[in-house]
């Protein structure tokens, strides 16, 4: 099962970007464009598509703050480039509606070629950023896009602060035990605002001055009661939705009295393998126990717990 969000190949070209003439030769008619809007990307309205244009379709705009995404060198060394339409004059971007629409990217991800839907996670969480970012953290002063869209740099000469983009790191676990009729359980929990039925692992992010293996076995604790050791790194997925890195580990139950935080999770339960067959799909309609979105580590780590059963 691939990880979706995590091929992304441009080169990132992060000593050339800082070249002012450099950057601006990237864009050139070869370049393609990734419009963004209110933290969607523009799809075609016929086929779901990614649409990348060109140039010419939107030097139109302000261009001045968009963020050079790389280069895809597999692919004519293409240059990529993001533009964030958010706050743009509607008059200017009716254009772009003929065409094409703005989906949320967690949409159609699991259709999509995983390079493009990891390239559109880039540019959503950075985006993103930007949107979210506009003024000094230190003096409250505004701030200005420089570095190709990969920094922000206070507008006042006497702060000067450069900012960059921050990921947050998540922790998120399959949590196994064998119970004392021979079976082998995996932990899993839900929150209310979740689609009915459905059960993803447990999660959460982690605190400073914690080692990841820490923060694993105290969101388990908090969240369901239940201790953990063994605590063991799977893999990791970009999560820009909107800007995590979620780590993936399975650990070993000491205990298995559930005991939820209702502030935490709505439910927890333990679950076999068995019980797991008899799942539906996330966006499946009716009643009943429904796995997490196929694009998750979440999914990941759930069928890579039922593959070591095999």
């Amino acid at each position: 099962m691939m990880l979706k969000y995590s091929e992304m190949q441009l080169n990132r070209c992060s000593n050339q970007r800082k070249n002012p003439q450099w950057l601006e030769s990237q864009k050139n008619t070869n370049s393609r464009w990734v419009l963004m809007h209110s933290d969607q990307n523009y799809f075609s309205q016929g086929d779901n598509r990614p649409l990348f244009l060109s140039l010419e379709a939107v030097e139109h705009l302000n261009l001045d703050n968009a963020v050079f995404l790389g280069i895809d060198e597999n692919n004519d060394n293409r240059p990529y480039f993001a533009l964030d339409l958010t706050d743009t004059d509607q008059a200017l971007t009716t254009v772009f509606l003929a065409q094409g629409e703005f989906i949320d990217l967690r949409k159609l991800a699991v259709v999509l070629d995983n390079q493009y839907a990891s390239l559109l996670a880039l540019a959503r969480g950075i985006c993103f950023w930007h949107r979210t970012h506009g003024f000094c953290a230190r003096c409250g002063t505004a701030s200005q896009l420089v570095e190709a869209g990969h920094s922000r740099l206070c507008s006042s000469q006497e702060c000067g602060h450069h900012t960059f983009p921050r990921t947050d790191p998540a922790v998120i676990m399959i949590v196994r035990k064998t119970f004392a009729d021979g079976i082998e359980r995996c932990l899993l929990g839900r929150q209310a605002s979740w689609p009915d039925g459905v059960f993803s692992t447990l999660a959460g992010f982690v605190d400073p001055g914690e080692t990841l293996e820490t923060a694993v076995a105290r969101e388990v604790q908090e969240e369901s009661g239940i201790s953990v050791n063994n605590v063991q790194y799977i893999t990791s997925q970009p999560w820009p939705f909107p800007s995590s890195i979620m780590l993936g580990f399975i650990a070993d139950a000491c205990s298995e009295k559930i005991q939820v935080d209702k502030d935490e999770l709505d439910d927890a339960r333990w679950f076999s393998r068995d019980d797991l067959n008899a799942f539906g799909e996330w966006g499946d309609e009716g009643a009943g126990f429904k796995l997490s979105r196929v694009d998750s580590i979440s999914r990941y780590l759930i069928e890579y717990w039922r593959k070591l059963g095999d």
